[in-house]
């Protein structure tokens, strides 16, 4: 039977072996730098949050998220960082309760919507998203500063 619970501080070395199992399968796992002390200050800080899934008492998916807002709607909403299925647990509706417990709080905290980033080639989460009724944000493009150009920035 699978179950979905929110995350607690004691689960950071999990999220933090389902954000290894993530870099792999996105081919980024150089990128992946946390370490469990972080995920616990995140988690115990509420910087973040995350969603797991059990089938019985085995981990088996997570989805790690966090509030944001935004000043074009004046309101809040629940951003998705990270979204892990095992493998053999693909296609079998997980995702969906995944993200049907994810709306669910966006209702319980009235958050406006929840958004996330989707890698081009990943097409079966496009197809997923594609069929829960997401639509791609068009016209834009993520940018990101960080490492040694934003120390330049910070002391320019």
């Amino acid at each position: 039977m699978i179950t979905l619970r929110l995350a607690t501080e004691n689960d950071a070395p999990l999220i933090v072996d389902f954000m290894h199992k993530l870099g792999e399968f996105q081919k980024m796992s150089s990128s992946i730098t946390v370490s469990p002390e972080k995920m616990t200050t995140l988690l115990y800080n509420r910087d973040g949050e995350a969603v797991l899934a059990f089938d019985d008492n085995m981990p088996i998916a997570f989805a790690y998220f966090c509030r944001h807002s935004s000043a074009f709607i004046g309101q809040t909403s629940l951003y998705i960082d990270a979204f892990y299925i095992e493998e053999e647990y693909r296609k079998q509706g997980i995702g969906k309760q995944i993200m049907h417990f994810l709306a669910h709080i966006c209702k319980e905290r009235n958050y406006a919507r929840m958004e996330w980033l989707c890698l081009d080639w990943n097409t079966n989460a496009w197809d997923f998203y594609t069929h829960l009724g997401a639509a791609p944000f068009e016209n834009m493009t993520l940018h990101r500063l960080y490492g040694e150009n934003l120390e330049k920035l910070q002391h320019d």
